[in-house]
């Protein structure tokens, strides 16, 4: 029986799965040919914007437009026609239904799954012909596949010859930087308004010695290492706050800075100020190490 077994939404300059069908193929066939999708949405900047790629019983269809692409999977019978109209009617519900800003904002798979609504439904109608009538639509589509007939996909474009995906970097280009982190815990919060708090007093700190270095001719250097303390701070909570790469490294690094600030600033502090600063700058680096990204959402792998 002809039809469509899996349909998903991609986000084409870095292959982000923004929606997809829900429902579970048991088929290991199907679920084999899932692969493909996978390898295909990591070349989709590469590839015209109607495709098809033909894998044993089944197919793989595709358009792309304004960043985005539709994918299908389905029976090799399934006629052409029926496969493109079907992915233009997902294109143009979910262009019509999310903002450009959204769609490339997104930082999360499956950012819009509840499109998976509009899907099963026309995914629906399109495995019963009889019910779709679009008919001036289908005949419009079939002229434009015979004028511009899909570019037919090859193993060896996609780097599958041997019937195996690339193994190296699987995931998704550009959502580690943007990774949402763990929720908030009360040791981190009051470890970030504190690192705040070390902040504002290094900037107050800096201020006042610009204005003694106006009136007394001070020495500069001083006003620096209290300006470096604060960009520290700033930069400790804005790890804290915020996935960046080497995040650890960074805090680390931002934490010897405190450090050596306090140090040299020795003279024109207390013992107990000192201490406090630095005990601070260790407690939120404790905390910027705690507090991970999230690991992957259940419906990753929809």
């Amino acid at each position: 029986m002809s039809m469509i077994f899996f349909a998903s939404v991609i986000r084409v300059r870095d292959g982000l799965p923004l929606s997809a069908s829900t429902d579970h193929e048991q088929n290991m066939s199907v679920q084999e040919t899932k692969k493909h999708l996978k390898a295909i949405s990591r070349k989709l900047e590469q590839l015209p914007d109607r495709c098809i790629l033909k894998r044993g019983p089944h197919n793989v269809n595709f358009i792309s437009s304004l960043g985005v692409s539709y994918m299908m999977l389905c029976c090799e019978s399934y006629p052409n026609v029926l496969a493109f109209c079907f992915l233009e009617e997902l294109q143009k519900e979910f262009i019509t239904t999310y903002e450009m800003a959204h769609i490339n904002a997104a930082i999360r798979p499956y950012s819009f799954i509840e499109f998976d609504n509009f899907i099963q439904k026309t995914k629906q109608r399109f495995n019963n012909p009889r019910s779709l009538s679009t008919k001036m639509n289908l005949v419009d589509m079939q002229t434009e596949i015979r004028l511009r007939p899909p570019y037919q996909i090859s193993l060896k474009e996609l780097g599958m010859e041997n019937g195996l995906g690339q193994r190296k970097n699987p995931e998704y280009k550009g959502i580690a930087h943007g990774q949402r982190l763990e929720p908030l815990t009360l040791p981190g919060i009051i470890s970030f308004l504190l690192n705040v708090l070390c902040a504002g007093l290094n900037l107050i700190r800096a201020v006042h010695a610009i204005e003694s270095l106006l009136q007394n001719n001070d020495d500069v250097s001083c006003i620096i290492a209290f300006f470096l303390g604060t960009a520290a701070c700033i930069y400790q909570c804005y790890l804290f706050a915020y996935s960046t790469s080497w995040r650890n490294v960074k805090s680390f690094l931002a934490f010897g800075l405190i450090c050596l600030c306090n140090m040299y600033l020795h003279e024109l502090r207390t013992l107990w100020q000192l201490f406090f600063h630095v005990t601070v700058g260790a407690f939120i680096t404790l905390q910027i190490r705690f507090r991970q990204p999230q690991s992957k959402s259940p419906d990753y792998n929809v």
